[in-house]
């Protein structure tokens, strides 16, 4: 393989790219349960095997040192009475007899320290001097301080000791230690005595038993990892099972179970979801044939009226045309027969309507269209039932990208709900329809300054058959699905409808739609909520009293 080829290879599994590693392992470390248990087992144990080991290295170096310790302190002092021996035998202050007992003396330490120490005998300063400084061939005298010569000197009868590092002639050190006395020669008077001892050995013992600890305890550490992974896959591979069975019926494969083996927890665990899927799916089956059943009766219904309907369209149409040839009361039913005949066509239009979107059977059919074109059409439709109510309708359009791939006759239908409601809620007060766009979206928004809804209505305005006041009297129909479907047609274009409201200010109604259909929406050109919602309200004409955002009232 071609270094290039290895290159471009890293590059695409990502292992190049390092400054990603730790969003990845962050990214592992919540999505995968089994990973989080390893890693928590796999830290929690190093650091109890690091604890452990470290005690047992403390312990073992410390019970080792002071083992060697006590042996040679223990020889130091057989030494030092073996010398002292020596020269308590030697009377005579002839200095070729005291350089002969000197001799035997330290040939004896070297018979009891068995060849391990090296040895310095030095005088005390201001001494008679009959005997000179002696030291072994390898002593190293800068190892001997000068508090523990003071020490020595000043405790006669006591052994002292030093720790001290040895250095050797190839490079590096040996731990060590120096072990001073005193001795006296009755014609020469007091020296110092000093052992030195090397404890490489036990240096070497120590670093054979810390090696071993670090191997044992990288390998137990090797050995939980693989038996936590392998323990923590036989417990999460269920688990992991039921997640993804359980996202598979969320996304409606109703079909889907755990498999059941066994007769442990996690079977029970498997029988009792698969049992809960059993009766979630019985129990949608029966809702779906239900639902089907009842957009079929609907749908049935709608079609069946339609003959009888327009047969008493006709009837009544006529009636009404000769109602001035009427008595008074018989004239009146007749409006009544008329108007509630326009509304009965009205609502099963809507239930039609309805009926459609319930079975998914909706197509769109999507041009470029300009939003101020169809906002100005619906006002012009019902620019005369608003000034029957006394309110004035008016458009601001700040002008920018307002051509957009929708559904005309949908958005139109969309804007001239909204219109009507307005008219039905606005007490006779302005009604502003505001479009704007951005290089994404197109927005229209409805404001009137009627007697507004609570957040609880407001919640609810989109529901089918609901109304905020079913009492107050409608001119434009209200069937109370005027808006459930002009939310469905705001969906089926992939936008949004939404409602703000307030007891007192008034009502806002939102429609955003993506310039472009099919492409998902981020942010709506308008705001909901409107600016002068938390301006203080007029008592007389329920608008903002600051003049430079006053609307008048239509019949002002």
């Amino acid at each position: 393989m071609t270094p290039q080829r290895w290159q471009s290879q890293l590059e695409s599994t990502g292992l190049v790219d390092w400054r990603s590693w730790p969003r990845r392992v962050l990214r592992l470390w919540r999505v995968s349960l089994q990973f989080r248990t390893v890693v928590l087992t796999v830290t929690l144990s190093s650091f109890t095997i690091l604890l452990t080991g470290g005690y047992m290295s403390s312990s073992i170096a410390n019970d080792l040192f002071q083992s060697r310790l006590d042996t040679v302190l223990a020889l130091s002092e057989r030494a030092t009475a073996q010398a002292q021996t020596q020269f308590d035998s030697a009377a005579s202050s002839d200095e070729a007899i005291l350089n002969q007992v000197r001799g035997q003396a330290l040939s004896g330490i070297s018979q009891i320290t068995t060849g391990q120490a090296d040895f310095a005998l030095l005088g005390y300063p201001g001494g008679s001097g009959l005997l000179q400084n002696t030291t072994s061939r390898d002593f190293v005298g800068d190892v001997i301080s000068p508090q523990l010569r003071e020490q020595v000197r000043d405790e006669s009868e006591r052994l002292h000791y030093q720790s001290v590092s040895l250095q050797r002639e190839e490079g590096g050190s040996d731990p060590g230690v120096v072990v001073g006395s005193t001795v006296s020669v009755p014609t020469a008077g007091n020296y110092e005595l000093y052992l030195i001892y090397n404890l490489r050995d036990v240096q070497q013992t120590l670093s054979f038993v810390q090696g071993t600890i670090a191997v044992g305890g990288i390998a137990l550490l090797a050995l939980i990892v693989v038996i936590t992974w392998l323990v923590v896959r036989l417990v999460v591979a269920p688990i992991r099972i039921a997640a993804e069975t359980s996202q598979k019926l969320a996304a409606g494969q109703l079909e889907e179970r755990i498999p059941e083996h066994g007769e442990d927890v996690i079977t029970t665990l498997a029988r009792s979801f698969n049992g809960m899927a059993d009766s979630m799916q019985k129990q949608i089956t029966q809702l779906a044939d239900l639902s089907r059943l009842q957009q079929r009766f609907v749908s049935d219904v709608s079609h069946e009226l339609r003959t009888p309907l327009t047969t008493i369209r006709l009837a009544s149409g006529m009636l009404y045309d000769q109602r001035h040839s009427f008595e008074p009361s018989t004239a009146r039913s007749a409006e009544l027969l008329h108007t509630q005949t326009e509304r009965f066509e009205i609502l099963l239009a809507d239930l039609l309507e309805i009926s459609r979107f319930d079975a998914g059977a909706v197509q769109i059919v999507t041009e470029p269209t300009n939003l101020v074109r169809l906002a100005e059409d619906a006002v012009d439709e019902l620019a005369t039932l608003a000034a029957q109510k006394g309110s004035e309708l008016r458009i601001v359009a700040p002008g920018g990208y307002f051509d957009a791939e929708i559904d005309g006759r949908r958005i139109r239908r969309i804007i001239i709900n909204l219109l009507g409601n307005a008219i039905d809620h606005g007490e006779g007060r302005p009604i502003i329809v505001t479009v704007d766009s951005n290089e994404t979206a197109v927005a229209l928004s409805v404001r009137d300054y009627g007697v507004g809804m609570t957040q609880d209505q407001v919640d609810r305005v989109f529901d089918r058959f609901w109304r905020a006041d079913s009492s107050r009297q409608r001119t434009t129909g209200g069937t109370g699905l005027g808006l459930a479907i002009a939310s469905e047609d705001a969906i089926l274009h992939g936008g949004w409808l939404e409602a703000w409201s307030r007891p007192g200010q008034g009502s806002c109604f939102r429609l955003t739609l993506p310039r472009v259909h099919g492409r998902p929406l981020t942010v709506s050109p308008l705001p909901l909520t409107p600016e002068d919602a938390e301006e203080p309200l007029s008592v007389d004409a329920g608008i903002p009293l600051d003049p430079a955002s006053e609307v008048p009232r239509a019949d002002d």
